[in-house]
């Protein structure tokens, strides 16, 4: 029985302890199922009980609540219902509970600005908390919150923070002074002084943010930068990334407007180049930024490079944008345009480099067109070949637009390179066999023109006759389709159709011209209204060499009559011209006329008429360039090659500057590096300058110089002063006991002599450790005032 009693009590206390076991276990790994964030806080199916915990809650409950309220945020979830809520825990004594609030009110402060305004008085007491992050923060949301009549406040609560001694909160003014500005432009001359100080800071990390608050408030007040323009430039190396980019803008467009324009000046083989030194100084301190790993720094340095450099200096920029362009595609497809920016005035620069821009098959649409742009542009007499095979093998890609700009660059190699003209063309016969015909087409139109313009010696060299490509591409005018490259072989045909020898069908016309006219009026009605225009100047053209040829009178009536009813204006319009231009030629050409208008208006000769028609033209036009747009470097149209209306411009140079005796400011140099008390205790306080200095020299002690080299800290010097004088006591004592001991033996004399000694060394010793206590305190003094003034941390 006794057994059995035992059995159940052990068993209902192993229930127990169990229980407390499991309460405890959970209790203590509450945190770590809190602290693995990720999946966790993502996986939880319902919010319902986050309000009551932000209300009622324990602080660690709070906690859990508002990392939940983050992650749903996080997940694109509205969640502005729990700002009453969250507001309210805007003053807990829990530090990560303010941040997270802080990070849900900066993104429902807008959705609700009553509420928000309701913690003003948190955030302005926030401003003076012992935590930088804590003091950015308020001043965040504060500045976050877009309600106009707290904007006196929000610009009181950035001029405190501006003179922070955390460079982090100064970083954080002046982001918020761009929200001031765009809530209350009345307060820009406040935000102004606010800003001429923070471009004063000595601390790097602020000064990107003052770059970006002087762009949004007062881009165009660069007198403010006289002062301070040589310390940004020697601040290049030490800004943050993004700040580069912002500040190296800042300084072109100053340079650009402030300094004088470089010269340069050709003198025998040489260039003679003329640089202001403060220009100079801005080359030399962008230069190291070159070898940064954002590729946004590198095009900044790039920039300032072309726009203020010499051609000498422009090969600097080669290897920083081939570097950056293999970072990814997305970078490289940037790179791109930067890069035949640079080739289209200095193509020799990518010359030897163009083995970097050969299309690779997995390439994008752009970055293949911006890599055929700029081989063309670096394609000169040594690398002409291997370009062109290039060319030819990119005319079979399955993007068309990739396909005809590489076929145009076949032209555009032909006219670069003219010996190489006659193996363009065979590619181009070639292309035409197969369904690249309309680009194809086009360009061999272009260097037909271009051969046939030449004078007959140097048209007698070619191997092929132009005349014969004209007779080929009039055979296979049914096996073209494309509206464009129909009208150009049609143009083709009529410009070049009249024959000197005589023609066997047609007097003066060429054999196959006729044929050509025959089938286009077959399919006039069909054809677009480019092709529409052709075939009547064709008709026209022909008319107007054989005018006696009855059956070519009747297909130009024909032709004549369907143009004259067309639906497009255009085309009856090039009838209506054509028709009138003929009346000379044959009156009844548009049909029988009124007696009444008989003799009405000017009307021509054949000779004429033929003059107009074939000599009408001045020249061939060059449709086949690649050469794009003159966009400005560092711009959005220069990547996406369209104009863009919020592009920054760019200044034009002054032919004199400034005077530059405006940048000179000693006050605002950039301080040294820290260095030793020891390294600085040359400089002497102002009351000691005319204190001769006494030179002791004690035979069994180190010099007072050689322990003050020591000194690296206020701890060593401190450290060394206490050891010097119990040294000195000790050395006292010493001294004491020796006079007792020689006393009996030495004569009266000379005890009074010792002691006018020892009396003497003890003054001059009292004068130096004067000396030392005096000098350790002024540099104390100003090593505390340099911290005060660049906002670091003493040691």
């Amino acid at each position: 029985m006794m057994d059995s009693v035992n059995l159940a009590a052990l068993t209902e206390n192993a229930a127990r302890l169990g229980m407390r076991i499991q309460e405890t276990l959970h209790e203590h790994t509450r945190d770590l199922s809190i602290a693995r964030g990720g999946a966790s806080l993502f996986d939880m199916p319902d919010d319902k009980n986050i309000g009551r915990q932000l209300e009622f809650g324990s602080d660690r409950e709070r906690l859990e609540a508002m990392k939940r309220l983050i992650a749903l945020t996080s997940r694109g979830r509205n969640m502005s219902n729990y700002f009453p809520q969250v507001v309210k825990n805007v003053a807990s004594q829990d530090l990560e509970i303010r941040k997270l609030v802080y990070i849900y009110l900066l993104r429902y402060a807008e959705h609700e600005p009553d509420l928000a305004l309701l913690s003003i008085n948190t955030f302005q007491k926030d401003l003076t908390d012992p935590s930088p992050l804590i003091r950015a923060m308020a001043l965040r949301v504060l500045s976050g919150i877009k309600v106009p009549m707290i904007g006196h406040i929000v610009v009181l609560a950035i001029k405190k923070c501006a003179a922070d001694l955390s460079p982090h909160v100064r970083k954080a003014a002046a982001l918020a002074i761009p929200k001031a500005y765009r809530l209350d432009s009345s307060q820009q001359p406040t935000l102004i002084t606010i800003i001429q100080s923070l471009l004063q800071d000595h601390s790097a990390l602020s000064i990107g943010s003052a770059v970006v608050a002087f762009e949004s408030v007062c881009p165009t007040r660069l007198d403010l930068l006289h002062q301070q323009y040589r310390r940004l430039c020697r601040m290049l190396v030490d800004v943050d990334e993004w700040g580069q980019v912002n500040l190296l803008n800042l300084l072109l467009r100053y340079a650009r407007t402030m300094l004088p324009k470089p010269t340069t000046a050709p003198n025998v083989g040489s260039e003679a180049e003329e640089f202001d030194k403060d220009l100079q100084l801005l080359q030399s301190s962008a230069e190291p930024l070159f070898q940064s790993r954002n590729p946004a720094v590198v095009l900044a340095v790039v920039r300032v490079f072309y726009y203020t450099g010499s051609p000498s200096s422009f090969c600097k920029v080669v290897n920083p944008l081939l570097r950056i362009q293999l970072n990814s595609k997305e970078t490289e497809s940037v790179v791109l345009p930067y890069i035949s920016a640079v080739a289209r005035e200095y193509p020799h620069l990518f010359s030897p480099h163009y083995a970097h821009f050969l299309i690779c098959t997995n390439d994008p649409r752009q970055v293949k067109r911006d890599k055929i742009k700029i081989l063309l542009k670096l394609c000169t007499t040594e690398n002409h070949q291997a370009l062109l095979r290039e060319f030819i093998d990119y005319a079979d890609d399955p993007d068309d637009l990739v396909a005809g700009d590489a076929i145009h660059a076949v032209g555009q190699c032909a006219q670069r390179v003219p010996t190489c003209a006659r193996q363009c063309i065979s590619a181009l016969l070639a292309m035409i066999k197969n369904t690249i015909t309309s680009n194809a087409i086009v360009v061999l139109k272009l260097l037909v023109q271009n051969q046939l313009h030449e004078s007959p010696l140097e048209r007698g060299s070619r191997s092929q006759d132009p005349l014969k490509i004209i007779t080929q591409l009039a055979h296979r005018i049914d096996d073209i389709k494309h509206p464009r490259a129909r009208a150009c072989v049609i143009w083709l045909t009529g410009q070049y159709c009249p024959s000197e020898g005589g023609g066997t069908v047609i007097d003066g016309i060429a054999d196959w011209a006729p044929d050509v006219l025959r089938k286009a009026a077959k399919s006039f009605i069909v054809e677009d209204s480019i092709v529409k225009m052709q075939i009547l100047t064709l008709a026209a053209k022909l008319f107007v060499l054989c005018p006696t040829d009855h059956t070519l009178e009747l297909l130009c009536r024909y032709v004549f009559s369907l143009g004259k009813y067309d639906l497009n204006y255009e085309v009856r319009d090039r009838t209506r011209m054509l028709t009138s231009l003929l009346s000379g030629v044959l009156p009844s050409i548009d049909g029988p006329q009124p007696e009444s208008s008989i003799g009405e208006g000017v009307v021509l000769r054949r000779e004429q008429v033929k003059k107009v028609l074939f000599e009408g033209k001045a020249g061939t036009a060059n449709n086949t360039t690649l050469s794009g747009h003159d966009h400005l470097i560092g711009t959005l149209s220069l990547v996406i090659g369209k104009d863009m209306h919020s592009d920054s411009f760019l200044p034009e140079w002054l032919e004199a500057g400034i005077d530059p005796a405006l940048r000179d400011n000693k006050d605002t140099s950039t301080p040294p590096a820290p260095r030793s008390i020891s390294s600085l205790s040359v400089s002497r306080p102002a009351g000691t300058t005319g204190i001769t200095p006494v030179v002791l020299t004690p035979t069994n002690s180190t010099p007072t110089q050689n322990a003050r080299e020591t000194w690296r800290d206020l701890d060593s010097f401190y450290a060394s002063d206490s050891e010097q004088s119990e040294s000195e006591s000790t050395s006292d004592e010493h001294g004491h006991e020796g006079g007792k001991e020689n006393e009996d033996s030495d004569s009266d004399e000379d005890d009074g002599d010792e002691d006018g000694e020892e009396s003497g060394s003890k003054s001059e010793e009292e004068v130096e450790r004067w000396n030392l206590s005096q000098e350790a305190d002024s540099l104390i003094h100003e090593h505390r005032q340099e911290v005060y003034n660049t906002g670091a941390r003493t040691v």
